[in-house]
């Protein structure tokens, strides 16, 4: 068996956060991780993914030895094209002082990447074990490209990655085909969506990286608005050839959110709980300035390349209302989103990289982590002294507590990868009603009573509740539904523009959900679920048993569902084993 990982750092030259790390036989993805699910810190900002790393052998019972070669989707070599970026950010009125100390931190960096570049890493992997098997680095925004087209059914596609930096590329347009990715065109950095995205994301009081979707979220609260839309064209440019430099060409976004506050005499938000009407409408206008730009990339280079298949990735695509943007453009004929867009998925192209488009398998599923039996989960309930109950048809029951209101925490099989949970780890409600979506809000979610959820739904029942509707089993598209199916699925309806992003579930793909779906149908008529991640407000997705059992107990859930068992707080929910 030869065995490669891939994995991305969050450290030094390799980025600061989302890291995460993949396993692959023989060129088949075997399993992959996140590092938050391991560490239990969001994002897991400035970490290697030494936990990820040591999961992915286990899952395999090898060590570091046993890999024929570690894959880095990051060239740190490549940092040396926006040196003068580096250099540009340095300016007199900053203090000699501080000039100075900036320069001779550029330059560290820069001897470093090219001399270096894999030092930091090795000496991370050593803790893990050696000899160190070969490291090759590759770049960032290639291997965006390829977990966007690899894994697709696509022979051909344009594709478009989009994220807040790599090395030194922000968007890149590739043409894809059997022999691989072809650059069309590279939007240097600091030239960036991600970024200028980010710099309104900390203005309305977000964090970067965090906040993104609910700005995304927010935007449909808001309506067109003048005076917003001229100050920001008149700072940037929009379209095939934009520029947002004027918000994002210093570091971070401190400079692009002085230069908001300046354009708009008004200072950053610093709450989130309720927002104005201007502050609606902002989002509103920046969502329409991005979906704009992209949407006129994918129009001049869909001629270009002569198909109508697109492929996306990068974290600036897990906007959903974008992709639902280019997945409307009338010259796009079928749209493949990377489902796991963002930095973690990362050490998905980096595995497959090397491998030619026609021998990766398309993707089917994220089911990439750990899983846990039934068993270890009765020995640890039974340790704990806590009670449960063993259903024998427990699909039915459970189907049937939640058209009574219930609100379920789903454990199943293997842990997702990427952002959405998708039935292995969900928690689940009724999707009839909206005083359904306001208690997950408040009592389990315990976030921002605005911000809508997401449904599940049978495959099948697409075409019934999606206008113009494919299949979508990651969460990642979003659709209008049609109108007289609205009033069965309130509680998942984005309560501005009545559209929705939904899980689209087959037998084959994850058959106890499946299963659990068609009972709700058979007692209300209607397929669908109110799926939202396991997870406390701030936290990341549930990974463990325990960790499932602590979530039940500190939020506002009445049933948990742990494999083949079923714990509830009210006696009067249980069911009899």
């Amino acid at each position: 068996m030869a065995y490669i990982l891939s994995f991305k750092p969050a450290i030094g030259l390799y980025g600061q956060h989302d890291p995460s790390a993949a396993l692959f036989a023989d060129g088949n993805l075997r399993f992959a991780i996140e590092e938050e699910r391991l560490t239990r810190d969001k994002h897991a900002p400035d970490t290697f993914p030494e936990k990820a790393i040591r999961a992915c052998l286990e899952s395999e019972g090898i060590e570091l030895t046993d890999l024929q070669k570690i894959v880095l989707p990051y060239d740190p070599r490549l940092r040396t094209k926006i040196l003068g970026h580096y250099l540009g950010n340095t300016v007199p009125n900053d203090g000699t002082l501080r000039t100075v100390s900036h320069l001779f931190n550029v330059a560290k960096d820069q001897l470093v990447s090219r001399f270096l570049p894999t030092r930091q890493v090795e000496s991370r992997l050593e803790r893990i074990g050696t000899p160190l098997p070969p490291i090759e680095c590759r770049s960032h925004h290639a291997c965006h490209a390829v977990s966007a087209f690899h894994p697709s059914s696509f022979d051909e596609a344009l594709v478009l990655t989009v994220d807040a930096k790599g090395e030194y590329d922000s968007t890149v347009i590739w043409h894809a085909t059997a022999d691989g990715l072809s650059r069309l065109r590279t939007y240097d950095h600091p030239n960036s969506w991600g970024l200028f995205y980010a710099a309104i994301t900390e203005y309305l009081g977000y964090r970067m990286f965090n906040g993104e979707g609910k700005v995304m979220g927010l935007a449909p609260y808001g309506e067109d608005d003048p005076d917003i839309e001229r100050r920001l064209r008149d700072e940037i440019e929009t379209g095939v050839d934009y520029d947002v430099t004027s918000l994002t060409g210093r570091w971070g976004t401190d400079h692009g959110v002085r230069t908001l506050e300046d354009m708009f005499d008004r200072p950053r938000s610093t709450t989130t709980d309720e927002f104005d009407q201007f502050e609606k409408n902002l989002a509103h206008t920046t969502q329409k300035l991005l979906e704009e730009s992209v949407t006129a990339i994918v129009d001049e280079y869909i001629d270009r390349v002569e198909t109508g298949n697109v492929g996306l990735a990068g974290g600036v695509v897990l906007n959903c209302k974008l992709n639902k943007a280019v997945m409307e453009h009338p010259s796009v004929d079928d749209l493949f989103v990377q489902p796991v867009a963002h930095d973690a998925g990362l050490a998905l192209g980096g595995g497959w990289i090397d491998q030619r488009p026609d021998q990766v398998e398309p993707l089917t599923n994220v089911y990439l982590g750990p899983k846990y039996d039934t068993e270890q989960i009765r020995s640890l309930l039974e340790t704990n002294k806590v009670e449960y109950a063993e259903p024998s048809d427990l699909e039915r029951v459970v189907a049937e507590l939640l058209a009574d209101g219930a609100l379920v925490g789903w454990f199943q099989g293997r842990l997702e990868l990427g952002p959405r949970a998708l039935g292995n780890r969900s928690i689940l409600a009724d999707p009839r009603t909206d005083a359904s979506r306001d208690r997950v809000n408040e009592f389990v979610k315990h976030r921002e009573g605005w911000r809508p959820f997401a449904p599940s739904m049978i495959e099948s029942a697409a075409d019934e509740y999606l206008e113009n509707a494919t299949e979508s089993p990651y969460m990642i598209n979003t659709f209008d539904v049609s109108p007289e199916r609205r009033d069965d699925v309130s509680a998942v309806l984005h309560p501005a523009d009545n559209t929705t992003r939904p899980q689209t579930v087959g037998r084959e793909q994850n058959p106890r959900y499946y299963q659990l779906l068609r009972e709700f149908e058979d007692i209300t008529d209607v397929p669908v679920l109110l799926n939202t991640s396991f997870n406390d407000h701030g936290e990341p997705i549930v990974n463990t048993p325990v960790e499932a059992l602590k979530d039940f107990y500190g939020m506002g859930l009445d049933v948990l569902v742990l494999e083949d068992l079923l714990v509830t707080k009210d006696d009067s929910l249980s069911a009899n084993p």
